[in-house]
């Protein structure tokens, strides 16, 4: 179940981690998921004793070839029953483009904005509610931060 959230849970571990970048023009970065054919947030798991922002700024390295500024703000949580872990979202600026092979990735990555990916994702999933909420709420922080 999804939950809107301020600050970090505590009471289980984090096991992954995403985000949703926002370019410097206000425009937001997904990945298109070519084996489950969608479009998600930019992200993954948490590898051994890594900290919570090394897992962040590995995955948007790997998954987009970016660097993002320093304030990561948290806003949205998965509960996962099935092993007693956290996915975390993250709402977080842009640093730079860095050139990268992405050799390891299955997804490429889209920019657009967040009107445009919430019509987008209604297009292509089924059950897109959860992607939708996830950015309906990440806009409206970017609103409020006036980062768009």
């Amino acid at each position: 179940m999804i939950a809107f959230i301020k600050e970090l849970p505590t009471n289980k571990k984090i096991a992954s981690v995403h985000c949703i970048p926002i370019t410097e023009n206000g425009m937001i970065m997904m990945a298109w998921d070519e084996d489950e054919q969608l479009l998600t947030t930019i992200g993954g798991r948490i590898e051994g004793e890594e900290k919570i922002n090394t897992a962040l700024d590995r995955e948007v390295m790997e998954e987009a070839g970016i660097t993002l500024q320093d304030e990561k703000i948290p806003f949205a949580s998965w509960y996962w029953e099935s092993t007693n872990t956290y996915t975390i979202w993250f709402l977080a600026k842009v640093d730079e483009f860095v050139s990268t092979a992405f050799n390891h990735e299955k997804t490429g990555y889209v920019i657009f904005n967040f009107e445009t990916a919430k019509q987008m994702i209604s297009k292509i999933e089924q059950k897109s509610e959860i992607r939708i909420q996830i950015l309906e709420k990440a806009e409206k922080i970017a609103e409020d931060l006036e980062w768009i």
